[in-house]
């Protein structure tokens, strides 16, 4: 509606297009949905291009945000199991220590 193509929306509706199917469309697929004007076509296709960019740039950035959360995980645990060493490590000078006495 937003691309003033309303006259498709019965059709679509009918045909239970959804956005997962709207981006699985072509040239063809939507000329049987009765969009006969390549016009018409033409302006999907490229909304749908777009859209399509859209959708692998914030998959790009969601998997960058997830290799960066997974870095400083691992970072964090670096620094617990070295954190954990050196307790025991103090803890086992300590013991020896008294021992010694």
């Amino acid at each position: 509606m937003s691309l003033n193509l309303e006259q498709y929306v019965s059709e679509f509706s009918a045909q239970n297009i959804n956005g997962e199917h709207l981006l699985q469309l072509d040239g063809s697929k939507l000329k049987a949905l009765g969009m006969t004007s390549s016009q018409d076509r033409a302006i999907i296709k490229k909304k749908l291009k777009e859209m399509k960019a859209s959708l692998e740039k914030a998959r790009k950035a969601q998997e960058k945000m997830e290799k960066q959360r997974e870095k400083l995980r691992k970072k964090e645990q670096e620094q617990l199991q070295r954190k954990l060493k050196k307790t025991d490590k103090s803890s086992s000078d300590a013991t020896e220590g008294t021992n010694e006495q």
